[in-house]
């Protein structure tokens, strides 16, 4: 016989039976939390027996202690033990409520007496039903937050922003966010007021808050003219950044033309012989049409010509970026080097200041035209 049947016949009792195994336990566990998570309603995450049984607790006030007054006459009854513990600050109410009978009462008013009612059965259950949410979905915001209950605040909030906010309602629903401190959703409500600005500033929510609201009013506006300036700001700067970026393809194509030739203009000392590919400098064809001009050109010395001065300027430029004038075949680059220690001041900051913008929109120090002091040799 066994040990099991030897402790059967000592007792006269059956042994219990030996322990699941801990994968068993956890597969049994697995396989009762998957069926459960299918068979709930709501965000409830208990069984539906557990939750069922709160719902009834709730439905059928059963020894019920607390009744809670609300709009209307309505009334409302629930458990002290089961509201104490889901929210802080009806624990307070119920501490500060008269209990001549065994029986306490509290009061709920400024929404209607079915939110109260939902809001309630949340504290019970953690469930809600779809169409009740969206509903009072702004009532519970404002109950969740005024009795301090996060997990149906953030449903709530989350509720407005992927399906409730529309161009009608963005404003009050705004100005209930930054009651209820929900900067997330103040966030999103911003964003769409601004937007959409002249779409929302038309509706009865924006002139409602025109008249009750003046200041936020003014802080809307006042973030429209931020707004607006950073956009004219970043549209400067990217601008701006195009110029520098065109100034350095503009210096490498001249390196390149000076020092290997392409299409019709090279060396002197080097046979040129037509390339058929595709150059890789974007600004070499209107940059040798440029050197064409400026070696023809009969106004260029009188400084009449706009073309002609374009091209000192580049000239000028490369000579700034060039390392080493003594080795470079870009013409007047070594004259250039020269000038440059006799200008004024003033003209010399404004130089110093481009080369700085055009250094940094490219990184030219890496690059081989420069790094290498632009060494020219064939």
């Amino acid at each position: 016989m066994g040990k099991m049947e030897e402790t059967c016949n000592k007792t006269g009792h059956p042994a219990p039976p030996p322990l699941p195994s801990p994968a068993t336990t956890s597969n049994y566990l697995r396989r009762q939390l998957t069926m459960d998570g299918q068979t709930l309603r709501g965000h409830s995450s208990v069984s539906i027996r557990t939750k069922d049984m709160w719902e009834l607790l709730f439905d059928e006030g059963y020894r019920a202690d607390v009744r809670i007054n609300t709009d209307k006459g309505g009334s409302i009854y629930a458990h002290a033990n089961i509201l104490g513990m889901a929210s802080p600050v009806i624990r307070g109410m119920l501490k500060q409520a008269k209990n001549r009978t065994r029986q306490r009462s509290i009061l709920i008013r400024g929404v209607p007496h079915d939110a109260v009612r939902i809001f309630i059965r949340f504290l019970y259950s953690s469930c809600y039903e779809k169409e009740e949410m969206e509903e009072f979905v702004l009532h519970l915001l404002v109950l969740s937050h005024v009795f301090v209950v996060p997990e149906l605040k953030k449903i709530c909030e989350n509720k407005l922003e992927q399906s409730f906010l529309t161009t009608e309602n963005v404003v009050d629903i705004f100005q209930l966010a930054l009651l209820c401190d929900a900067p997330r959703l103040s966030l999103i409500c911003h964003r769409m007021i601004v937007t959409n600005f002249q779409e929302i500033s038309t509706t009865e929510g924006w002139k409602a808050m025109k008249q009750s609201h003046p200041v936020l009013e003014k802080e809307l506006l006042d973030s429209m003219v931020d707004l607006e300036t950073r956009k004219n700001e970043r549209i400067r700067k990217l601008n701006e950044r195009k110029i520098y970026l065109q100034l350095y393809e503009a210096m490498e194509a001249l390196v390149h033309i000076c020092r290997d030739g392409c299409r019709t203009i090279g060396p002197h000392d080097k046979d040129f012989r037509e390339i058929k590919a595709p150059c890789p400098y974007s600004a070499c064809r209107g940059l040798e049409m440029l050197v064409r001009h400026f070696a023809s050109c009969k106004m260029r010395v009188s400084g009449g010509c706009s073309h002609c001065k374009r091209m000192w300027q580049l000239l000028e430029l490369h000579s700034r970026l060039c390392a080493d004038s003594n080795l470079c075949r870009v013409p007047l680059c070594r004259n250039f080097k020269v000038r440059i220690r006799k200008q004024n001041k003033k003209d010399e900051v404004k130089w110093r200041i481009l080369v700085k913008k055009i250094l940094r929109t490219k990184r030219i120090g890496s690059s081989p035209f420069f790094s290498l002091a632009i060494s020219c040799s064939s």
